[in-house]
C-alpha cells in the first residue's frame, strides 16, 4: 500500500514537467468575408488582428501576448496573374494611439516565445523543466529509498538537499536549451509566418505577421505588397 502511494506521489511530480510545446491551427475566412477586404491587382485581402489576450490564446492554443507577440492574420485569394509577397520592411501595425509598430523577423519572434516558455510564463510549457524544492525532493528521495530499499532517511535527505539547491530536475519536457525543441518552435513560427513567403497565384492563402505585444491595441495594418512585375502595392486594412 505505501508503495502504491508513494508510486502515485512520485508520478504526480513526473507529470508536473511534462508539458511540451504543441503546435496549434488556426482556421479563417475567406478574405471578401473580413469588413476590411480589398482587391489589388486581381487579389483579395483580408486581415484581422488578435490584439485581445483571450482570442490570441484561442487561435494560437497558449497566450502568445504573454509571449510578447501579437499575430495579425492576412488571408489573400490570389487571382492577379502572379505570386504576390508581403514587403516586410514597409509593413506596419497601427495601434489606438497612432502609433506605428515594425514587424518582428521570425527569428525574433522564435526567441520571445522560447523565452517565455522557458520562463514558464505561458501556459503551454513549452518544454520547461520542473525543478524540485527541498520538500519535493524529500518525498522523491524517501520514494526512491523504499522502492530500493535504501535507508529511508538518508534517501530523503539527500533528495531534500538536491531539491533544495535546484538541481533536480524531472519531467518528459525539454529543456528549451535544447536545439531539437527550439527547432520545432522555429518551424512552427516560420511555418505561420509570412516574412518572405509568397502568395502563390491562384490560391487561397493564409499566415501571420507577427507584431511586438508592447502594442496594446491594433487599430489597423498599413501592409505593403509586391506582386510579380515587382510593382509595390500599399493597403490600408482597419480592424
Amino acid at each position: 500500500m505505501i508503495r502504491r502511494l508513494l508510486l502515485i506521489i512520485f508520478s504526480v511530480f513526473m507529470l508536473a514537467g511534462c508539458a511540451t510545446y504543441k503546435s496549434h491551427y488556426t482556421g479563417f475566412r475567406p478574405p471578401s468575408d473580413y469588413m476590411n477586404s480589398q482587391i489589388v491587382s486581381g487579389a483579395t485581402v483580408g486581415a484581422e488582428a488578435f490584439a485581445d489576450a483571450k482570442a490570441a490564446k484561442q487561435a494560437f492554443g497558449f497566450d502568445i501576448k504573454k509571449a510578447g507577440l501579437l499575430p495579425v492574420q492576412v488571408v489573400m485569394d490570389n487571382k492577379s496573374g502572379g505570386s504576390m509577397v508581403v514587403i516586410s520592411g514597409q509593413t506596419f501595425l497601427v495601434d489606438n494611439s497612432n502609433r506605428y509598430w515594425q514587424l518582428i523577423p521570425n527569428e525574433v519572434a522564435v526567441d520571445r516565445v522560447a523565452k517565455a516558455t522557458s520562463a514558464g510564463e505561458i501556459a503551454s510549457g513549452a518544454g520547461k523543466s520542473a525543478v524540485l524544492g527541498a520538500a519535493g525532493g524529500a518525498i522523491l528521495g524517501a520514494a526512491f529509498g523504499i522502492l530500493t530499499g535504501e535507508n529511508v532517511a538518508a534517501a530523503a535527505g539527500k533528495g531534500a538537499a538536491l531539491g533544495g539547491a535546484g538541481g533536480a530536475v524531472i519531467g518528459g519536457g525539454q529543456k528549451i536549451s535544447d536545439p531539437q525543441h527550439r527547432w520545432t518552435i522555429s518551424d512552427d513560427i516560420k511555418e505561420k509566418g509570412l516574412e518572405g513567403k509568397p502568395f502563390p497565384d491562384q490560391s487561397l492563402a493564409n499566415g501571420f505577421l507577427f507584431f511586438p505585444a508592447e502594442a496594446k491595441t491594433a487599430k489597423e495594418l498599413r501592409l505593403q505588397l509586391k506582386d510579380a512585375s515587382g510593382a509595390a502595392h500599399n493597403l490600408i486594412l482597419p480592424f
